[in-house]
Formats: structure tokens, C-alpha cells, sequence
């Protein structure tokens, strides 16, 4: 009967050492991330009205990974970048989010023209009062933050990305 009490024991406790070592494993993964602006930070979170007049969260794309994109359609190096980031979206499973700077345009009509003319089919967020640009801390244009599936930023550029550049990056994060 000692034994029976012996290897019970034993096996409880191997039971209990693997269930330890399991819970500290999930537990890296789950580690909480500081909100911030460095790469290694949570993105800060932000909800924006499309062009298309609906209300996006960058929350809603937690599991996905994420470009955003601030710019303006007088910004030369924005207009420059913008036919690599349309290549970009369509060749990548990236979501990207184009975060024109509403407040520093003559017009919203002028970023309507600008979609249609450069044949853009990604979400354009119009930051009207300019609270995200503020809150990202926006000096030049353009500034892209690719953001992995946790919401975690990877990766900050401040001026014009190309489209090799753009698939560079994205590949460190998949």
C-alpha cells in the first residue's frame, strides 16, 4: 500500500510541475504591453470615421496586422507612396489604414478626388480634428506604423515607404 501512496504522489506531483511550466508558457504570450509609441508598444487605440461614413476602430483589427498610414493629398511624399501602398494592399494580406490628416486639407472633397484618382480601395480614416495625429505625434508626412496581429507596433517610418520596402516589413511580422 506504501507504494500505491508513493507513486501516487509522484505522479501528482509531475502533474503539477507540467501544469507549472504550461501556465508560465501561456503566460509569456499573454504578457501585457505598456500603450505607447516605441516599437514594442501597444498601439494606442482610436476610433475615425471612413470616407465612406463608417466608424472604424483600430481595435476592430486586433488579430489582423495593420499599416497605418497618416498623410495629406498636398504632401508630395504622400502622393508618392500612395500607388506602392495600393499595390501593397492588394498583394499582402496587411490591413492597411490611411489615416489622411483631414484638418490640414481646404477640403474633404479634395480627399474624395484624390481616391478616385489614384484608384485607392483601402480604408481612408479622416482625422478632422487632428486628435489621432496628436495622439501618434505626427510631424512629418508621411509616418507609418505597421502593427502586429496583438496590436503590438513592429515598425515606424517617418517619411515615404516603397512597395519593397513595404513587403520587407511585413514579412518580419507574419
Amino acid at each position: 500500500m506504501k507504494k500505491w501512496i508513493a507513486v501516487f504522489v509522484v505522479i501528482v506531483m509531475l502533474m503539477w510541475a507540467i501544469a507549472d511550466f504550461v501556465m508560465e508558457k501561456e503566460d509569456v504570450h499573454h504578457e501585457i504591453k505598456e500603450v505607447g509609441l516605441m516599437i514594442g508598444d501597444l498601439a494606442p487605440n482610436f476610433e475615425l470615421q471612413t470616407l465612406a461614413g463608417e466608424m472604424v476602430k483600430l481595435s476592430d483589427y486586433r488579430g489582423q496586422s495593420v499599416m497605418l498610414n497618416f498623410w495629406a493629398t498636398w504632401c508630395p511624399p504622400c502622393r508618392a507612396e500612395m500607388p506602392d501602398m495600393q499595390d501593397f494592399y492588394q498583394d499582402s494580406e496587411m490591413q492597411v489604414l490611411a489615416i489622411n490628416l483631414t484638418s490640414s486639407e481646404n477640403a474633404v472633397e479634395d480627399v474624395k478626388q484624390f481616391k478616385k484618382d489614384y484608384s485607392l480601395t483601402f480604408p481612408i480614416l479622416l482625422d478632422d480634428k487632428n486628435v489621432v495625429g496628436d495622439r501618434y505625434q505626427i510631424r512629418p508626412m508621411p509616418t507609418s506604423y505597421m502593427i502586429d496581429a496583438r496590436g503590438v507596433i513592429q515598425f515606424i517610418m517617418y517619411g515615404p515607404l516603397n512597395y519593397d520596402q513595404m513587403m520587407l516589413e511585413y514579412g518580419k511580422i507574419q
